[in-house]
């Protein structure tokens, strides 16, 4: 019996903050109407590293270097990888290890193939700068609630609306914005990420349909592609509080009102701004330049940069990130 061929591809999640969205590289194939992350085949024979790996393929596919870059996580559960067109003739499983990669700006991307994105087109209910997003008691909800009932047992019944309260902060419970995997597999357990669909047809043997987007529920990527996404938006959620890994987001100069914009962006949350400033006092991790930012009318801002020699003269702790108020 032949063995099972295995093959193991890299993707990466390159992560930007502008315009006060956190956007990240998406590729289109010309075969599918879907977007995914960068991705690309390992060659054990002739790469040296895997991160070496990484680099070389993404810029060839976007056009740009990345820096900052961290190994995310390893997928590859059975009817959720799709080969892609590079990978070449169909092995039998794909082991995807997933990379999360920073940059302070939003490199041009000279491949037509290459766009930015928000990460909120793909997961809308993350955002809750303005609110609580109205989607998650119109439309995830209901549908959660309606799932739940269907389970085979009283039990699994609770079981699944606990689950649900805590994941999408129902009936009282407090919002944690590092759950974004969590609530992401919710969905698709309950079958309202349309992905579900195509991999139980791909698990089954089945030529899977098309798949479009649910209203509200985000736009659908390739294979495993917004699960990959969903962890690396947690893990720069979690990290961003006990790590000064925010400054790898942000200009050599700033203001202390776009770097607070910044850290929103990513938690998704609003935050109180004299709270804020005192927690960044409190860091030593910036100081004013004495240059000012006149280009917003008004009042010209002071600049300020990070004291990255700080970051080696002593542990430095992250930016909290209170639980958003409720509504």
């Amino acid at each position: 019996m032949t063995p099972p061929r295995v093959v193991i591809g890299l993707s990466a999640v390159i992560v930007a903050v502008a315009e006060d969205a956190p956007c990240v590289v998406v590729t289109r194939e010309t075969s599918s109407a879907l977007t995914g992350l960068p991705f690309g085949p390992f060659d054990p024979a002739g790469d040296h590293t895997l991160e070496l790996s990484l680099r070389g393929w993404v810029a060839e596919q976007t056009g740009f270097n990345i820096g900052y870059v961290e190994q995310l996580y390893t997928f590859g559960d059975r009817g959720r990888e799709m080969p892609l067109a590079d990978i070449g003739s169909s092995p039998d499983r794909v082991i995807s290890i997933s990379y999360l990669a920073l940059t302070p700006s939003r490199s041009t991307l000279d491949r037509a193939s290459a766009a930015w994105r928000s990460w909120y087109d793909f997961f809308p209910w993350e955002d809750w700068r303005s609110g609580r997003p109205a989607v998650i008691d119109v439309v995830i909800a209901p549908k959660l609630r309606s799932w739940a009932q269907r389970a085979a047992s009283a039990d699994a019944i609770g079981q699944r609306r606990a689950r649900a309260r805590l994941a999408f902060a129902l009936d009282g419970a407090a919002w944690n914005e590092e759950r974004a995997l969590e609530r992401y597999e919710l969905l698709y357990e309950a079958g309202l990420a349309p992905e579900a669909a195509r991999d139980r047809a791909r698990f089954e043997g089945r030529t899977p349909d098309a798949i479009a987007a649910m209203p509200g529920l985000g736009e659908p990527m390739i294979s495993d592609h917004r699960r990959i996404l969903a962890t690396a938006i947690g893990r720069l959620r979690a990290k961003m509080k006990y790590r000064p890994i925010v400054f790898e987001l942000a200009p050599e100069r700033f203001t202390l009102l776009s770097l607070q914009r910044l850290v929103e962006a990513i938690a998704g949350i609003e935050l109180h701004k004299q709270n804020f400033r005192r927690l960044l006092d409190r860091t030593g991790l910036v100081e004013g330049t004495g240059e000012f930012d006149a280009s917003a009318g008004g009042r010209p801002a002071e600049l300020f940069r990070c004291r990255r020699e700080t970051l080696h003269e002593r542990p430095v702790g992250g930016v909290h990130v209170p639980a958003p108020r409720r509504e």
